[in-house]
This record gives C-alpha cells, sequence and structure tokens, in this order.
C-alpha cells in the first residue's frame, strides 16, 4: 500500500475525531454556563486553549480580548483560517477521504461528501445561539455514523490499523487537554461557599467526553476530582481515556513493519501514566503532569511521521510545505511483509 494511502487514512482519521470532540466541548460548555452563577463561570476562551490554537486567535483578535461567546464559537465551528475548526477539519477530512475513495467504503465517502455540503450550507444559522445545540448534535452523530461505518466494514489490513492510530492518538492529545483545561478552570479554595459547584464542573469534563454515564458505571459514587482524574486518564474500559487510547495503539502497531522505534516511544508514554501519582497531585503538579502526557503523545507522532510516512524526516519534521498536512503524490511504498 502507498505510504502516501496510509498517510492520508492516518489524517482522515484524526480529523474526523478532532471535528467531534471540538463540537462536544462546545455544547457542554453551553450547558456549563447556565448551571454554573455568572461570577464563577470558565466563559468560552478556555474552550481556545482546549483546541491548542490560542495564537491564532490572539493573533486575529487580539491578546487582550475577552473572548466574546461569538468569536469563540465563530472561531472554533466556522473560522476557516483556524486549522482546528470543525470547518477546517471537515474541509481536510473531505479532501483526504476524496483521495481514498478505492479503500473506503462508498457509503461512508458519501455520507461525508454529502454532510460537508449540508454543514457548508447551514454554517451561518448553525452557529446562532438558537441553532447551535441541534447544529452541532447533527455533527456529533454523523462523524460517529462515519466511524461506526468505517469500523464495521473496512478490511483489518494496514488501512484500518493506521486509521485506529490516528483516531486513538487523536482522543489521547484531547483527553489530555480537556482534563488540564477544564481541571484549571475548578473553583478556588478560598470560596467554600460554591464547593457544590466544584461537582458540576468535573461532571461537565466528564460530559465533553460522553463519559459521565459510564463514570458511573463504574465507579458508582459521587463525582471527585480523583475518581475523574484516574478514570480519564489510566481507565482500561472507557474507550475515551488515555491508558485505553495508548493500549489500542499497541494492537494496532504490532503488526506494522519497522514499528520498533514507534513501539518504543509508545511504551515510554504508557509506563509514565501508569506510575503518575494521580490521587496526590495538586493542580499546578497535574498541569505538569499534563503536560508532559502531550509531549509524549506528540513524540509518537513524529515517530510515527518518520517511520512511515513520505512528506517527513526520520525525526516527524515535514520535508514539504504545508497547512496541516501533506498531500504530495509518491511513489514510495508502504510494504507488509510476505505472510502478515
Amino acid at each position: 500500500m502507498l505510504a502516501r494511502v496510509v498517510e492520508n487514512v492516518y489524517w482522515l482519521s484524526r480529523y474526523l475525531e478532532r471535528a467531534e470532540n471540538t463540537a462536544r466541548i462546545i455544547g457542554v460548555n453551553t450547558h456549563l454556563l447556565l448551571d454554573l452563577p455568572g461570577g464563577i463561570a470558565p466563559g468560552w476562551l478556555p474552550l481556545v486553549d482546549i483546541s491548542g490554537n490560542r495564537a491564532e486567535f490572539d493573533q486575529q483578535h487580539g491578546a487582550k480580548a475577552s473572548g466574546s461567546e461569538r468569536d469563540v464559537v465563530h472561531f472554533l465551528i466556522a473560522d476557516k483560517a483556524n486549522p482546528g475548526s470543525i470547518c477546517s477539519s471537515l474541509h481536510s477530512a473531505r479532501e483526504n477521504a476524496r483521495t481514498l475513495r478505492e479503500i473506503l467504503p462508498t457509503e461512508a465517502w458519501e455520507l461525508l461528501n454529502q454532510f460537508f455540503s449540508e454543514f457548508s450550507a447551514n454554517l451561518v444559522t448553525g452557529i446562532s445561539k438558537r441553532a447551535r445545540f441541534e447544529f452541532l448534535k447533527r455533527i456529533v452523530i454523523t462523524l460517529q455514523t462515519i466511524a461506526g461505518m468505517l469500523e464495521g466494514t473496512m478490511n483489518r489490513n494496514d488501512a484500518h490499523r493506521f486509521m485506529l492510530l490516528g483516531r486513538n492518538l487523536e482522543r489521547a492529545d484531547m483527553t489530555s487537554r480537556i482534563v488540564d483545561v477544564r481541571s484549571a478552570q475548578l473553583l478556588p479554595a478560598e470560596t467554600p461557599e460554591l464547593r457544590p459547584f466544584e461537582t458540576v464542573q468535573w461532571m461537565s469534563v466528564l460530559k465533553s467526553l460522553s463519559g459521565y454515564q459510564m463514570y458511573r458505571l463504574k465507579v458508582r459514587a459521587r463525582v471527585r476530582r480523583a475518581d475523574v482524574l484516574e478514570f480519564l486518564l489510566r481507565d482500561g474500559e472507557f474507550p475515551r481515556s488515555c491508558q485505553f487510547c495508548l493500549e489500542q495503539l499497541e494492537t494496532a502497531l504490532a503488526p506494522l513493519p519497522r514499528g520498533e522505534a514507534v513501539m518504543e516511544a509508545l511504551e515510554t508514554a504508557v509506563k509514565f501514566l501508569e506510575r503518575a501519582p494521580l490521587a496526590s497531585l495538586d493542580q499546578p503538579a497535574l498541569h505538569e503532569l499534563i503536560d508532559r502526557i502531550q509531549l509524549h503523545i506528540s513524540s509518537v507522532h513524529n515517530v510515527i511521521a518518520g517511520t512511515w510516512f513520505p512528506s517527513h524526516d526520520v525525526t516527524g519534521a515535514r520535508l514539504v510545505p504545508s497547512q496541516l498536512q501533506s498531500q504530495r503524490q509518491t511513489s514510495m511504498s508502504f510494504a507488509l511483509p510476505a505472510g502478515t
């Protein structure tokens, strides 16, 4: 299989996952602001921090911008200049899928192509307060449907394995970002009269990842900081926990050739997460821990790119200019050993 093909599959799954997660956190934030007193509500700028595109936002609106609901929602959903917006992610996903029509299920390509047209046509009205909830819900449901089509009908070949790599790496990265930014927005210790609202915010962390019900099934106790951190970072059964995603990466990597360096980087990340003293971390220590988790995730991506993608060197650095991903055509092949 061509190296450019597996690179496109990898990025297709990352873009789909990114768009879905972004839609989730915008919807959850809307409800969180309704549940918390106005004076302590975290506002909208934390969502820009979660996306990792604060520099782009500050460049557009100024470093001292207040981050109004209108500006942030437009930036995260509709801004074509923001590489992490839902609009940009869906556009990039569609472009990747267009080049992969020979190996993707026809139904998945047709649904993505049709939905992108609907999304573009309804974008202006969709980001309004009145229509936003249903618009975001439609995005999440459609992208879950596409993911289900791909998972339920694709051959278990190298294309499918790279789809799993992209999906789980993006998911682990987003989970760590949500935990980091959302936990930093929790109530200060000097306001004991507002302690009951801390549970509301930890619930919002879980709901951002559609994990509230699964948490209650697993923990069967009130929502508490230590339990939520353990569940979202180190649970081996919840599909969006960092630990689960890293284990899925190991499964996808096992049959691939030349994967020793990637597996080594991944094992380093897994061991670091397993040894982390989550229960005893204060907020600064938790922030530092998650920074290191994200560095490990970035390292895994760089080694994947340097090992198998033609647009990167062995360090993971890009060899040709691009926006987020190189679409350079190449004759380099990704060949599996005979018998695999």
